[in-house]
């Protein structure tokens, strides 16, 4: 893919984030490449949605953020809705999902220009609602955060879906969660949560998390989540402090949806995406999150692993217990290729003639 057009996303409270900006530009100049900065906003109407900001921008093939995973993720929901690839560059303090630190740029920016880089397509998130997504007025103060006022709540998808009754198809991508939570300290969520159109249960909780497997590493593992391996196609509902003894995660295939309906004297929730408030539920207000028909287009430049990743940046630690039995090798190779029958996982019941209705196989 050539690079005609790149947009920068810049952590606008870091210094070094605005040198290594410049960096990136004269990098871009120097071989003719546009360079715009991509996260802007309307003087008189506020934050500009996805498509808006990169159509400014010049709709560009590269989003180069600069910052942590907080701006990765802006970046992200820029670059899905175009097709448009996304490199992140750490300067930040965890940066699980940027993996370009300032003394590799130069080595970065070399793979991009000579196609050496290897694009990994991440699941997104999308949602339908009852309703459009709404803020209320007079939640300034709660909206603003870092560089300017908050995104605006998502326009719905032309579409007549609402006609046939599966509600408003909201133009929203996310790479990491959706969030619904309790808007009032005092006034717990009381949420039912569906799946596939079914009550799986009733919940009053502090919060109720929808994640990709993306996400899956960020607030859904910090409430008690699981870890999926990034190219897993799933779902993964996670409560947060919950008001019951079931507490624990919920993965579903990428095929399913998960509904979330307002029960009646529930207090408001607020619904963030990607850790951006983007609306307000009211009592009977239902919201449905399923996979999304873009992926993101995430640019690698080495071979890092994903579970090494998890292993160093959580700082994860063995079992003095096991330590004292012996140490354990950090790779397990035997240097030749797999066996045939480590290749592959087997076929799809579909694929060995199985039948789900008929409960057997076919004749």
């Amino acid at each position: 893919m050539t690079i005609r057009g790149i947009g920068l996303v810049v952590h606008g409270g870091k210094t070094i984030a605005q040198e290594t900006a410049e960096r990136v530009s004269r990098w871009a100049a120097d071989r003719g490449v546009r360079c715009t900065e991509v996260d802007v906003w309307d003087a008189d109407f506020g934050r500009l949605s996805a498509r808006e900001e990169a159509a400014r921008a010049g709709d560009p093939d590269l989003v180069v953020t600069i910052g942590g995973d907080g701006t990765f993720l802006r970046g992200a929901r820029i670059a899905a809705p175009i097709g448009a690839l996304v490199l992140g560059i750490n300067v930040g303090r965890l940066g699980f999902l940027t993996e370009v630190t300032l003394d590799n740029l130069d080595d970065a920016l070399a793979a991009v220009e000579n196609h050496a880089i290897t694009v990994d397509a991440r699941m997104m998130l999308t949602m339908r609602a009852s309703r459009p997504l709404e803020v209320p007025s007079g939640m300034d103060a709660l909206l603003r955060y870092g560089r300017g006022p908050a995104l605006p709540p998502p326009k719905a998808r032309a579409a007549s879906a609402e006609e046939l009754g599966w509600g408003v198809p909201l133009d929203i991508l996310a790479l990491n969660d959706v969030v619904f939570e309790k808007l009032a300290r005092d006034r717990q969520a009381s949420i039912g949560v569906y799946v596939d159109g079914r009550l799986f249960a009733s919940y009053s909780a502090d919060g109720l998390i929808v994640s990709s497997p993306t996400g899956s590493t960020a607030y859904s593992f910090a409430a008690g989540g699981p870890i999926l391996a990034p190219h897993l196609d799933a779902l993964v509902f996670t409560p947060v402090a919950p008001h019951m003894v079931f507490n624990r995660s919920l993965v579903v295939s990428v095929e399913q949806r998960i509904g979330v309906l307002v029960l009646r004297h529930s207090g408001q929730v607020a619904v963030s995406v990607d850790g951006e408030l983007r609306g307000v539920l009211d009592p009977g207000d239902w919201v449905s999150v399923y996979a999304g028909p873009q992926r993101s287009r995430l640019v690698r430049v080495d071979d890092s692993n994903f579970f090494d990743r998890v292993r160093s940046r959580f700082g994860l630690a063995d079992a003095p217990a096991a330590l004292a039995d012996g140490d354990a090798p950090l790779v397990y190779d035997p240097g030749v290729p797999l066996p045939p029958d480590l290749a592959h996982p087997g076929p799809h019941d579909s694929a060995a003639g199985w039948h789900r209705d008929a409960g057997g196989p076919s004749d």
